[in-house]
């Protein structure tokens, strides 16, 4: 279940959006996205467009069948546009879509692309989409420690932002699908391995705590009470809750080096236990980002 209300998914989808959008007025938008390798800035941005265009027809039509997306997935061209009028364009399908969800509702029946079936699925994922993509963006703008941008312009999310996008992240994780073309990860499962998610710079009655636990035939999540004492996990993952948000997404990487510039990440993410069973957890709940 969200922690945030269907108001405030409606709401963040349109601020979410503006934040984006002050990083497009002095970008230049034919600038590679380093997170989302062989996309622009501009491309990007025609993505996440399209992606609220396209959930927005889902919604206002009541479907109950997949909609095409390719709105979604085709960003070929978009070499000659005006940071402007794509500014312009990517508020206005945002604030689109937000009016359709709030005149709709949480509960109509509508079709989703996971477990859910009604406009409420929507007004969270796409406020995370949105939360992932101004990342994106925040990679794609951010200046070298030579250039003139003040602190390199870095990316955060609010704290309640912040953990409902994780609880998201890891429901989906739980999905039995997840399982299924993922073989990498069954050499782990059912011999009492865990893993645990940890934020540094939440506040405590946050509980911004995530234990994983990988079972014979599923993986399970829970968020363990405030004060709880730490269980021992196979591998434990502590940073801040930005951070961790854009680990679980492939924006960080788990190995080596962050990369591009100094300040498009909010500090170092501490990583101890079984790094290999990290990878392959993050292998097979991230399935869905690479189909």
């Amino acid at each position: 279940m969200a922690s945030m209300s269907y108001d405030r998914h409606c709401a963040e989808i349109v601020a979410q959006t503006a934040l984006l959008s002050t990083r497009l007025s002095d970008a230049d938008l034919s600038a590679p996205v380093p997170t989302c390798p062989g996309w622009t800035l501009a491309q990007l941005v025609r993505h996440l467009g399209g992606a609220h265009r396209w959930v927005d027809t889902i919604v206002r039509t009541r479907a109950t069948d997949p909609v095409p997306d390719d709105l979604v997935n085709d960003v070929t061209g978009y070499a000659d546009v005006d940071a402007a009028a794509l500014g312009a364009w990517l508020t206005e399908g945002a604030e689109q879509l937000a009016d359709v969800l709030r005149t709709t509702g949480p509960d109509t029946a509508v079709w989703t692309v996971a477990p859910g079936g009604t406009p409420a699925f929507w007004a969270r994922r796409m406020t995370h989409e949105t939360v992932v993509h101004r990342a994106d963006a925040a990679f794609a703008t951010a200046r070298s420690p030579a250039g003139p941008a003040p602190a390199n312009r870095p990316f955060a999310v609010v704290e309640d932002v912040a953990l409902d996008a994780l609880d998201e992240w890891m429901s989906f994780g739980s999905l039995p699908v997840v399982l299924e073309p993922r073989p990498r990860i069954c050499a782990f499962m059912g011999a009492g391995h865990s893993l645990r998610f940890q934020a540094t710079d939440a506040t405590p009655e946050a509980a911004a705590d995530w234990l994983i636990g990988l079972e014979a035939d599923a993986l399970t999540w829970h968020r363990p009470p405030a004060g709880t004492l730490a269980t021992q996990a196979t591998t434990t993952v502590r940073g801040a809750l930005s951070d961790l948000l854009l680990l679980v997404y492939g924006r960080l990487p788990t190995r080596g080096p962050i990369p591009g510039p100094v300040g498009a990440h909010t500090g170092p993410v501490e990583i101890t236990g079984d790094l290999d069973l990290l990878d392959a957890w993050l292998d097979a709940v991230s399935f869905w980002l690479k189909e």
